[in-house]
């Protein structure tokens, strides 16, 4: 749920930054607002993405430090734990590259906005603090000075992944997507783009299967392979419903193997081995999708997968019944 959005100004940026541990920072719920959300959701897409988050780009404050900024007139009951109308957990801050790193976890058109607005922003209010020095947690300006240049080197590594964030929406698929319950059509269309960027083979990791798995991928090019590895749990998908969709959609070449009982979660690999190969974890299977909230994420480090995906075709043939 969101709330009502706040207009992104110098003060407004003044007024919502702290200095705690020698840093500038700024309180999970400010930014929820200013991101338009509850604070709870806010933080939720954090945890999601919780390993682009180091120490030093987010932090939760002690109850000391709580207490010490609750001396701030700004600092609000609702950020502090222990209170009534207060929090039941002690607010989390994020230093100015956590603020920036914030880009690439809360997408869409308004979160970019925003996200170019704190930038900016920021920009302007280090020039305040060289003039002010109010806000200022440095001790000279040769600290100042290097922590511009990491803050300068973070705006990089940040722009480079819009880049490719705005790389991946135009040829129609995201990193990372989450289909909320009752959007199916949303989840099918997911789906769908992901099994079309696959030249040469598509993987489905899956336990639990249906028709509906193979209804997915009926408008695949008929030259890329097409194996389903599954233990088919409860007996979903029959061989006669198999036999029928073969029987139309000749075309495409598909192959099952079993997966031993060794597979918990779901993934679909594309073009495995080759350059373009790419893996994705998906929260439920594909039959199932957009019946409760899932979100299908791409692996980064995809070294990690390739011994179990290696193993698995070492398992036998799935035999429909």
């Amino acid at each position: 749920m969101k709330n009502e959005i706040m207009i992104i100004d110098e003060k407004t940026i003044e007024d919502k930054i702290y200095v705690v541990r020698g840093k500038q920072v700024m309180i999970d719920s400010d930014l929820a607002a200013i991101y338009g959300y509850e604070t709870k959701d806010f933080n939720r897409q954090v945890r999601n993405n919780i390993e682009r988050f180091d120490d030093d780009f987010m932090f939760q404050l002690t109850d000391d430090e709580v207490n010490e900024l609750s001396r701030c007139k700004k600092f609000t009951t609702m950020q502090t734990k222990g209170i009534k109308g207060g929090r039941v957990y002690n607010p989390y801050v994020f230093t100015e590259q956590g603020v920036y790193m914030l880009m690439t976890v809360l997408r869409g058109e308004l979160a970019i906005k925003q996200s170019k607005a704190l930038i900016r922003v920021f920009k302007k209010m280090k020039d305040y603090i060289i003039e002010t020095n109010k806000l200022t947690g440095y001790n000279n300006v040769i600290d100042l000075a290097l922590q511009t240049k990491e803050n300068t080197d973070d705006i990089k590594i940040i722009k480079k992944e819009l880049n490719t964030i705005h790389k991946f929406l135009d040829i129609g698929y995201d990193k990372e997507i989450i289909i909320l319950n009752g959007q199916q059509v949303e989840a099918n269309l997911a789906y769908k783009r992901i099994y079309s960027l696959a030249k040469e083979s598509i993987y489905i990791v899956d336990d639990y299967i249906s028709l509906k798995t193979l209804v997915l991928l009926k408008d695949i090019d008929k030259k890329v392979k097409i194996t389903i590895f599954s233990d088919n749990v409860s007996k979903k998908l029959h061989a006669i419903e198999y036999n029928d969709f073969v029987n139309e959609y000749d075309y495409l070449n598909i192959s099952f193997k079993s997966t031993n009982n060794k597979f918990h979660d779901r993934y679909i690999i594309i073009d495995y081995g080759k350059s373009n190969e790419k893996i994705f974890h998906c929260g439920s299977s594909s039959k199932d999708s957009g019946k409760k909230i899932t979100t299908i994420m791409e692996i980064n480090d995809k070294k990690l997968y390739f011994e179990p995906i290696d193993d698995l075709f070492k398992n036998d043939e799935l035999i429909l019944t």
